[in-house]
């Protein structure tokens, strides 16, 4: 029996998002303070978590998995994005550019375990990025843009979905899609507790990135910039 997983991913969720948003990378980011070499580094960790993403959610698709493949839409996949992106900040030759942080090698790790041994906790992970990505993209992308001082799509592919003309419909959608996976109550709760480990993943990544910031602004304003805490939201992506 199918059972409401939308409404206890959102109020499961709400604690670990507000401490994502207050870890002090992103607590700067959402300031209008970025340093360039900081953000691609997140850029680089980006790409490699959601090419394991893509590649255990497009298998699991094909392979037409109950839990997982109804939320698996090609129109949310961001590797192209992050590729063009990475073009940008490292040139041409990216790809020898570019290696994975500690913390994004736990959550490709993560990921691809979850491919293996419970791919319906995946459903989880694509929740918490994907549909943050979708609802906070284009704030984002402006703060962004201002910061790093770029050019309307420069460095910023992540956050534009082409493939989806109307997001406000998309995200209802992918709601009762949730809401109408074939899974009891037992694995809700698992999923809820996955998507809070993807959380907890997700601030690992952006922790690596504060000594960086640090050195660029200085502790000073880092300290300015983070001593106060923001209340935090439920839908909003955080980097």
């Amino acid at each position: 029996m199918a059972v409401a997983l939308a409404s206890q991913l959102r109020e499961g969720t709400k604690k670990a998002h507000t401490m994502a948003e207050n870890t002090g990378f992103v607590s700067c980011f959402l300031k209008g303070v970025v340093d360039k070499a900081s953000y691609r580094t997140l850029v680089a960790d980006l790409y490699f978590v959601y090419s394991a993403m893509e590649e255990e959610i497009g298998k699991l698709r094909e392979q037409g998995h109950p839990v997982v493949a109804p939320v698996g839409s090609p129109e949310l996949n961001r590797r192209e994005a992050l590729e063009q992106d990475l073009a940008y900040y490292f040139g041409a030759d990216w790809r020898k550019a570019i290696e994975a942080t500690p913390a994004a090698r736990e959550y490709v790790a993560r990921i691809h375990q979850l491919g293996t041994e419970s791919p319906e906790l995946l459903v989880g992970h694509h929740y918490t990025r994907y549909i943050g990505d979708l609802s906070g993209g284009q704030i984002l992308k402006a703060i962004a843009q201002k910061a790093m001082n770029l050019g309307e799509h420069d460095g910023l592919r992540f956050y534009e979905f082409d493939a989806i003309a109307d997001e406000k419909a998309f995200k209802t959608a992918y709601r009762a899609t949730l809401d109408s996976l074939p899974i009891d109550q037992a694995t809700a709760d698992r999923i809820v507790a996955e998507a809070n480990h993807a959380f907890h993943l997700n601030m690992k990544m952006f922790q690596e990135l504060e000594g960086n910031l640090v050195a660029a602004i200085g502790k000073v304003l880092f300290g300015f910039l983070t001593r106060r805490q923001r209340a935090g939201s439920t839908e909003a992506v955080v980097a």
